[in-house]
C-alpha cells in the first residue's frame, strides 16, 4: 500500500510538471512551423560568456537555455500599461500592449507580434509533447510558445516569459 502511494505521488508530480511546461496548451488547431533560420545563423550572435555579461541569470536561462519562469511570477504577467515589449537580449521590438490580454495562463499573453518578421517559430518536442516555440528572429533568444487557443482576430496565444522581455511605457515609436 505504501509503495502505491509513492508511485501515485510520482505520477501526479510528473503530470503537474508536464502541464506547467505546456503553459496551458490546448490542441484545437495547428500552427505552421515558420522556422527557416538555423540557431547559429541569426544576425546577432554572441558566445555564452558574452550573453552572461549582458543578461541576468534568469534572463540567460530563459533566452539562451530555453528555460521558463514559474507561472504567475513574471514581472509582466499582470502588467497592462500602454507600451512596447522588446527582446531583453538584443532590443528587437516584439509585442505591443494593444495585443496583450489576460489569458489566465500565468505568463504574459499576446494574440499577435507587433512585427511578424521579428518572431521565429519552431517545432518543440521537449517534455514529451509537441509545441511551437517562439524565438526572437534577430538573436534566436527563446521567448516562450504559441498556442492555437487565443482570442480573435488571430486565435493565437503567444505565451511569453517576462524574463525574455523589456518593456518601454508609452506609445509605440513609429
Amino acid at each position: 500500500m505504501k509503495i502505491n502511494i509513492t508511485i501515485n505521488n510520482i505520477v501526479i508530480a510528473a503530470l503537474v510538471c508536464m502541464s506547467l511546461s505546456a503553459c496551458g496548451q490546448k490542441t484545437t488547431n495547428t500552427i505552421s512551423d515558420k522556422t527557416t533560420t538555423p540557431m547559429d545563423s541569426f544576425p546577432v550572435t554572441k558566445s555564452d560568456d558574452e550573453w552572461r555579461k549582458l543578461l541576468s541569470p534568469v534572463q540567460f536561462n530563459i533566452l539562451r537555455e530555453k528555460g521558463t519562469e514559474r507561472p504567475y511570477t513574471g514581472e509582466y504577467d499582470d502588467k497592462f500599461d500602454e507600451g512596447t515589449y522588446y527582446c531583453a537580449a538584443c532590443g528587437t521590438e516584439l509585442f505591443t500592449s494593444k495585443t496583450k490580454y489576460n489569458s489566465g495562463c500565468g505568463w504574459p499573453a499576446f494574440y499577435e507580434p507587433s512585427v511578424n518578421k521579428n518572431i521565429v517559430e519552431k517545432k518543440d518536442y521537449s517534455h514529451g509533447m509537441l509545441r511551437t516555440e517562439v524565438m526572437c528572429a534577430k538573436c534566436g533568444g527563446h521567448l516562450g510558445h504559441v498556442f492555437p487557443d487565443g482570442p480573435k482576430p488571430t486565435g493565437l496565444r503567444y505565451c511569453i516569459n517576462s524574463g525574455s522581455l523589456r518593456f518601454e511605457a508609452g506609445k509605440k515609436k513609429e
